[in-house]
């Protein structure tokens, strides 16, 4: 093994990290080392700058190692470096927790933070169910997801997902039901959202004759999804989904967590598709991905149901949370990124380039073995057909390619999937596909 792309480590010293999502075997073999980020390049062990062309994992838009960010968390460290999430408070939480509802939609005015997106749902999900109980309502406690979502790898996140591969090897999770998926052939290499499909909303419809209302806690949905590929709504689907929820008293949780912040154009989803939730789901961008953190952002009557069965005033009203909830360096990196994150304009930098993105990814249309491009805001995925019983070979092939040529893509099943930091330019965007186009059609 080259001890320039392991960074000196052996074969053996590789072995006890178990890796998530990886092949681990292949890896240990054939190890890919990042060592170094700067802007929108990570540095390999070997000493190459690699494009991110997926900012990290969905979570580093405003660019690698930010000056701003690091400092914010150097004088915390230095000042507070942790306190209790429970029964006493500080500062920094209160402060983010205003500044985040500053920036949602109206009368999603509550933050509960926690430590991922994982946390994230699985949080939302809790506090579903206990509102309706709250609520009198104890039997409503069905959550109604969507086929090939992902919602995190928590045990609830796991329930409601809509991934196979996710959901296997564990068994009876919590009781939920998938709405179909919107990823249709009709409208493959569709620009932006796809016009079709709008009326597969109204199968919630027949979820609740089928349940009955009564017995549903919530539907929870990404805007778009993400890690399946890229997977749009149709025009007008959301906003059915939310005609529906609103008609059925049934909770709507929008999982924001690759949305957040700014990948649509505008700081969320909810705001893009002018479809407000009840529940909103957050983590990832919220630090620029430089700390671990998480957040669920509810609207004030689901907050102050709490509040009103809450008994004495000294009782817990909602006994839920994380060790590390509000932890204060994290804090300090969010307030430092939301900084960034306004000051420069990066919401209004990511609708400047999505029409050059959108150009630039379809482009590929034509070359071997693409069935399907798909993009929004600057996200956007690449399709590729299946090799006869292998259906993931491609995209790994596609994906190791691009590493060989200096560009990270993110694989997953058979898209090749892209969302470039907002602070790129238009010619990191013509050497994404650039090399992409090579790769794809060097393939045999």
């Amino acid at each position: 093994m080259n001890a320039d792309v392991s960074d000196g480590l052996t074969r053996d010293e590789l072995e006890a990290y178990w890796m998530p999502f990886t092949g681990n075997r292949d890896f240990k073999d054939h190890p890919r080392m990042i060592v170094g980020g700067d802007g929108c390049y990570y540095l390999s062990a070997d000493g190459r700058r690699i494009f991110d062309s997926v900012s990290g994992l969905w979570c580093c838009g405003f660019g690698h190692n930010r000056r701003e960010i690091t400092a914010a968390v150097s004088r915390q460290l230095a000042t507070l470096d942790y306190a209790p999430a429970m029964q006493f408070g500080h500062p920094l939480a209160f402060q983010l927790a205003n500044r985040i509802t500053a920036m949602t939609p109206a009368d999603l005015d509550y933050v509960f933070f926690c430590n991922s997106g994982s946390e994230a749902v699985d949080t939302a999900l809790k506090m579903a169910r206990a509102y309706w109980c709250l609520k009198g309502e104890p039997g409503r406690t069905k959550f109604i997801g969507r086929a090939k979502a992902y919602h995190g790898v928590n045990i609830g996140g796991t329930s409601v997902g809509g991934v196979g591969p996710n959901r296997e090897l564990y068994g009876e999770l919590l009781d939920s039901a998938q709405l179909s998926h919107t990823l249709l052939p009709e409208n493959a290499f569709s620009r932006g959202l796809p016009e079709k499909g709008a009326e597969l909303a109204d199968q919630l419809e027949e979820f609740v004759a089928r349940y009955d209302a009564g017995n549903i806690a919530a539907v929870i949905v990404e805007p778009f999804a993400g890690s399946a590929g890229v997977i749009l709504p149709p025009r007008g689907y959301l906003e059915r989904l939310r005609e529906l929820c609103t008609k059925h008293e049934l909770l709507l949780i929008f999982d924001e967590v690759i949305t957040g912040f700014g990948r649509t154009g505008r700081n969320f989803a909810a705001d893009t598709f002018a479809v407000i939730p009840d529940i909103m789901c957050l983590a990832k961008a919220l630090t620029n991905g430089s700390v671990p953190m998480g957040a669920v952002v509810a609207r004030s009557e689901i907050y102050q149901t709490f509040m009103a069965a809450g008994g004495h005033d000294y009782a817990i009203e909602f006994p839920h949370g994380y060790t590390y909830s509000a932890h204060p360096v994290a804090c300090a990196a969010a307030l430092a990124a939301l900084d960034i994150f306004e000051q420069e304009k990066l919401a209004e930098r990511c609708r400047e380039l999505a029409p050059y993105f959108e150009a630039a990814i379809h482009g590929l249309q034509g070359l071997p073995y693409v069935v399907d491009i798909r993009n929004f805001g600057l996200a956007g995925a690449i399709q590729l057909d299946a090799y006869p019983g292998e259906p993931a070979r491609r995209p790994v092939e596609v994906a190791m390619g691009c590493w060989d040529k200096g560009l990270y893509v993110r694989y997953a099943g058979d898209s090749i999937a892209l969302a470039p930091p907002f602070i790129a330019e238009k010619d990191d965007i013509d050497f994404t596909f650039s090399v992409l186009n090579d790769v794809i059609g060097a393939l045999p």
